[in-house]
């Protein structure tokens, strides 16, 4: 986390202060809607939806996706009160914006720079569910740690957030990576101990760590990083120790100490690498699938409207020899091919004044590759004017310079008298590569994307040079191919037919007149298909199932008339009766199969609706929104979801409830209550409890409609809890981790009540109140979110 950048951002970019989040709305997606499209924000360049952003941080393959996550402020265009951002990707090319990972208010400590793993063998012991660990490291002086098992959704705080790692110095920026000689993880934490450096610790398990030694340099300030790297003449492995600033050196790493015989840096990137530079705190990513390792920086040079900053392209980065021992190469990903659209290529050309083969060429954002013959040269200088006109301005130029023998401003000798280069040019960015990859250069170009600016002028000055080889590809926009906050077991890509359809914490926000339709690309015949709908404004939306790709299908809705409904096209098919709230989060889920059709409301036990119709035999799955505002979230497939006792439709008193393949989630500032039509007096009643972020989770009883009645409760600040409104009734002192699914059983016999937590033999609660004889089953969430599932009564 480059803290030396604050004084000076504070006076180049104006904005007003950040703020911090709480548990309950937790995760926050505080960003407007963009198509990506504004002036210099770059089309295969990751940049922030919106606000600010520095370090990448936390860079990780996981669960089938690259995360990247990365220091931010999104309430504003400067460095203020430090977020995690985050993005995916399945490709490390086109990036989805997701909502807030680490947040301030949620997550405790100073959320500054740090790294991330994957734990696939559960090393940590943190698992809960299915998929594999997320851990993250963050803090100043001294390292906390934090897990998702929800592939980044959510995380939550070991510990409560304690520091595991107490350094009595400054120090940020852990990093964390495996060394699988020696089946351990390693850690190397920036500290000022004596003067710039890096401490190295070593652990087991990700939790408990052991100092292991220090490599004290002046140049290692700021976001180090440790990655070993295969030897080009196939012996073992080295081990790359790296700065903020892109110096490196080469080593050996025997599981406790670095050591070089070549102490003195090199510069991985030629760029501006000093904080807010054109590249700086570059990270690598840990886990990739291929065993790549694969390298991203910050560039702050790039300001737009709405933003500030962003990321290099991916590299992969290799070793290959020179006469000055090893040194690290940097080569942009091969997924970039995804983006390759219309491309052309020249050899054995000529190149002087007047001859010119990129003539006529006219591009915005694309890549170039061409290697020059030195043999005969007469010309000076030789290279590419980028975005000219027609006056010979241009918005860049590239220059190989032969008196100089400079590339850029940058030396560069010629490999066997050539000279080849690779530039890769986008809206707000130009990076440059040659000589292997040995030569690597990143700049923050504003360039003008105006139809008249997009010229391509390749020149040589004072003679001429041959052109022994180019190409020249235009490269496709990165953006837009999936869903930030959607969640859904359905395949992209989605398209509006009809409405505005953006993002939104809640999921998908519609605003329409007529109807306006949301379409996956996945389609059955039979199937079973759930999700959330929330009336705003809107009269009606619903789910869409059996459609075209226009929407002309089925749709069973809620609408604020007071009835659930299946339609389609000319025909209301069936309707239900039923109180239909606007700003109300209701559950849909229907099953088709063959003509018969049914719908069931918000976890009722019987459908509300059981019909037949035979107009649509198989189509599309999506969403329906009709004049107004709604919003859909959590549309799956399949018999996933929220399993409970059988009953009549839930009712929500406080607090947003949806419904997730995992179970039910609620939300609440305070008490948020979610019931169900089912009544008892004396009962067994259990259930699977887990706080997500925040204070507390309950079974609630005996409940009047609004929620009064009794409450048993896990609270993460470690108690599990009997109360009803105005008294806690009993109370005992038990650890509540967030993130971890607790059985919590209630028995009640008259006006004595029980309350058990896992297996155990003996109720944790035994205690006697009389306020409340019998009422509504349901569950509580309290200041966060909660989930709930495998409800039953006995």
């Amino acid at each position: 986390m480059p803290i030396a950048l604050l004084a000076a951002v504070a006076v180049l970019i104006p904005g007003g202060p950040a703020s911090a989040g709480t548990a309950w709305d937790y995760p926050e997606f505080p960003y407007p809607a963009t198509t990506y499209s504004e002036p210099f924000r770059g089309q295969f360049h990751f940049s922030s939806q919106s606000g600010w952003m520095n370090d990448p941080t936390g860079l990780v393959y996981a669960n089938g996706h690259y995360h990247f996550f990365y220091q931010h402020n999104p309430h504003g265009l400067e460095w203020d009160t430090m977020h995690w951002g985050h993005a995916t990707s399945p490709d490390l090319v086109h990036w989805t914006q997701k909502p807030i990972a680490l947040e301030p208010g949620v997550h405790p400590g100073t959320l500054f720079s740090g790294g991330g793993v994957v734990d696939k063998e559960n090393t940590s012991g943190l698992k809960t569910g299915s998929l594999d660990p997320i851990v993250v490291f963050s803090n100043t002086d001294g390292v906390s740690i934090f897990s998702s098992n929800d592939d980044g959704r959510s995380f939550q705080a070991y510990d409560q957030g304690r520091k595991q790692i107490d350094i009595p110095a400054d120090s940020r920026d852990p990093k964390v990576v495996w060394d699988a000689a020696r089946r351990q993880w390693v850690m190397v934490v920036w500290s000022n101990q004596g003067g710039n450096g890096v401490d190295v610790y070593t652990s087991p398990n990700l939790l408990k760590w052991t100092f292991a030694s220090r490599y004290a340099a002046d140049w290692l300030f700021e976001c180090p990083d440790l990655f070993p790297l295969p030897d080009p003449a196939g012996g073992d492995s080295h081990w790359v120790l790296t700065s903020a600033s892109s110096d490196y050196v080469v080593g050996t790493f025997d599981g406790r100490t670095f050591h070089t015989d070549r102490p003195q840096p090199r510069k991985m990137n030629l760029g501006t690498t000093y904080a807010g530079g054109t590249f700086y705190a570059a990270e690598t990513f840990t886990g990739t699938p291929d065993g790549r390792v694969v390298q991203m920086a910050w560039q702050g040079g790039n300001r737009g409207s709405t933003w500030t900053g962003n990321a290099t392209f991916p590299a992969t980065l290799a070793l290959v020899g020179s006469p000055d021992g090893l040194q690290v190469t940097r080569t942009p990903v091969a997924e970039l091919d995804s983006l390759r659209a219309d491309s052309r290529a020249w050899r054995n050309e000529i190149v002087r004044d007047g001859r010119d083969p990129f003539a006529g060429i006219r591009a915005d954002t694309y890549e170039i590759t061409a290697t020059f013959d030195l043999t005969g040269v007469t010309a000076r200088q030789f290279g590419f004017a980028l975005h000219s006109r027609t006056d010979a301005t241009a918005d860049r130029t590239v220059v190989y310079d032969r008196d100089a023998g400079t590339l850029y401003g940058k030396p560069l000798a010629p490999d066997r008298n050539k000279v080849s280069v690779r530039l890769l040019v986008d809206r707000g960015q130009l990076e440059i590569f040659a000589d292997g990859g040995k030569f690597s250069l990143a700049d923050n170009v504003g360039f003008d994307s105006a139809a008249v600016s997009q010229g391509i002028r390749l020149f040589a000055t004072g003679g001429q040079v041959r052109l022994d080889s180019a190409t020249f590809t235009r490269l496709s926009t990165s953006w837009g191919t999936d869903q930030s906050t959607l969640e859904s077991s359905l395949a992209g890509p989605w398209h509006a037919a009809g409405g505005a359809w953006t993002d939104t914490s809640g999921g998908k926000r519609a605003q329409t007149t007529g109807d306006g339709f949301y379409l996956s690309a996945s389609s059955a015949s039979d199937a079973g298909y759930q999700g959330d709908i929330r009336l705003d404004t809107a009269q009606a939306a619903g789910l869409t199932f059996r459609a075209t790709p226009e929407g002309a299908g089925y749709t069973a809705n809620v609408d604020r008339s007071g009835v659930v409904k299946l339609w389609r096209p000319g025909r209301d098919i069936a309707t239900y009766a039923a109180p239909i709230a606007q700003g109300q989060t209701h559950h849909l889920r229907v099953r088709a199969d063959g003509s018969r059709i049914r719908v069931w409301l918000d976890h009722g036990s019987d459908p509300v609706i059981d019909a037949t119709d035979t107009a649509y035999v198989s189509g599309r799955f999506g969403a329906n929104a009709y004049g107004g505002v709604a919003a859909v979230q959590n549309l799956n497939t399949g018999p996933g979801g929220f399993t409970t006792f059988p009953s009549g439709p839930w009712t929500a008193a406080a607090g947003t409830w949806t419904t997730t393949p995992a179970g039910l989630r609620g939300s609440s500032a305070g008490d948020g209550f979610f019931l169900s039509d089912r009544t008892g007096r004396d009962f067994t009643y259990e259930g699977d409890l887990s706080v997500t972020n925040g204070t507390a989770a309950g079974l609630t009883f005996r409940a009047t409609p609004e929620g009064a009645g009794y409450t048993a409760s896990i609270d993460t600040t470690g108690l599990v809890k009997l109360w009803r409104p105005g008294q806690d009734i009993a109370t005992r002192a038990t650890p509540i981790v967030e993130g971890r699914t607790y059985h919590v059983r209630v028995q009640t016999a008259g006006a004595r009540i029980r309350v058990w937590l896992g297996d155990g033999a003996d109720p944790l609660i035994d205690a006697v109140d009389t306020a409340y004889a019998s009422g509504l089953f349901g569950v509580n969430a309290y200041a966060g979110n909660v989930f709930t599932q495998n409800l039953k009564i006995g």
